[in-house]
């Protein structure tokens, strides 16, 4: 075991057992997630964040490699009450610290009071304090990693087949803000070919496969951040049907005129209520954000709501068919009571005769 320490911007310094090794910083915020950690830490909107785990244990039931969401671990850091070794071995090789023996009870406190913070962290034989503090002074806030995107998306465009060898009658160009695995999945397992497309492709990238639909992804950061998937949706929206999960529906709804915001700690893990204002349902949902619509716009209405803050979770324009939801409706990790959302979305291909899409010359 080694050192660990934690420099918080509030000015306090926890220690912790080292679990693996390295230095770092983040914003430091928490998952109320019971199990799931494995899709946690490889989904792509923890990227730039310190993940502290509320439950007690991580790690007690392995690690399977197909149940990750992406290629790596995203957060910088990970902080337990306890991890279990195999976990442990797996951030080693990823080269992410960990750190356990925290009192997370408080930890996630602190940031419930205070919100979701800057930190440093420092693990190793030899580390000190003051270098956890040296990682804090370097951290950056989260709306100040203006091109994220880049750390997350794909780097050149490519396609995933419902079948093998056969192009299916429903194109999705899905573009990559940093989606997980189960959202390209879901669409598949429904007979759709998604076409993932870099976080800053062009107009012309989405016009040349003239799809069914535009489906922008969740993702880490700043919504305000994601100017080029902004654009698309502007320029596509009445000719092709939009849809978007989590940063994708905070990028919709600035495109469309609304705006977005910061939240105080944000919604991360899988037992979200969400009431439907139609039918006043109520769901459980995953999530993971920090960001959240603040103004929807003159274009799209509020259709569902967090039922402990009143947040927007889901928005619609039924004549222009947009579609969007804040938690995540693949469930990986969490319930699957939201599924139906990628049957609702591909149903808006049939939805009216759409024009062929064309870029403008």
């Amino acid at each position: 075991m080694s050192d660990a320490y934690i420099a918080l911007a509030d000015g306090r310094v926890l220690e912790g057992r080292g679990r693996a090794p390295g230095r770092t910083r983040g914003e430091l915020v928490f998952t109320t997630a019971y199990t799931g950690y494995e899709e946690s830490l490889t989904d792509p909107s923890y990227e730039e964040q310190v993940l502290t785990f509320s439950y007690p244990l991580i790690g007690n039931y392995g690690v399977r490699t197909e149940r990750m969401e992406s290629e790596r671990v995203h957060p910088t850091a990970a902080i337990a009450r306890e991890l279990t070794d195999e976990v442990v071995e797996w951030l080693a090789d990823e080269g992410v610290p960990a750190i356990d023996h925290v009192d997370t009870r408080e930890l996630v406190t602190s940031v419930r009071e205070e919100g979701a913070m800057r930190c440093g962290i420092a693990v190793g034989d030899d580390v000190t304090p003051e270098d956890a503090r040296e990682e804090l002074e370097a951290c950056e806030g989260m709306s100040d990693h203006v091109d994220i995107g880049k750390q997350v998306s794909v780097d050149r465009a490519r396609v995933v087949r419902a079948e093998s060898g056969s192009e299916s009658d429903t194109q999705v160009a899905l573009v990559d803000c940093g989606v997980k695995g189960s959202i390209v999945d879901s669409l598949v397992e429904r007979g759709a070919d998604v076409h993932v497309l870099p976080y800053d492709a062009s107009i012309e990238d989405v016009a040349s496969l003239d799809p069914d639909v535009l489906f922008v992804s969740n993702g880490p950061g700043d919504p305000a951040n994601f100017e080029a998937a902004r654009a698309l949706v502007e320029y596509f929206v009445g000719d092709v049907p939009v849809a978007g999960i989590c940063l994708g529906q905070q990028i919709v709804a600035r495109a469309l005129g609304g705006d977005t915001e910061k939240m105080t700690f944000g919604h991360r893990g899988v037992n979200q209520p969400v009431r439907d204002l139609e039918s006043g349902q109520v769901v459980m949902t995953t999530q993971n954000h920090g960001y959240s619509v603040a103004e929807p716009g003159p274009k799209l209405t509020v259709t569902q709501v967090n039922v402990n803050d009143d947040t927007a979770e889901g928005l619609e324009n039924e004549e222009l068919d947009v579609l969007t939801r804040q938690y995540h409706p693949e469930a990986n990790p969490g319930p699957e009571d939201t599924l139906g959302f990628f049957d609702d979305v591909l149903a808006m291909t049939d939805a009216g005769a759409r024009r062929t899409v064309v870029a403008d010359d």
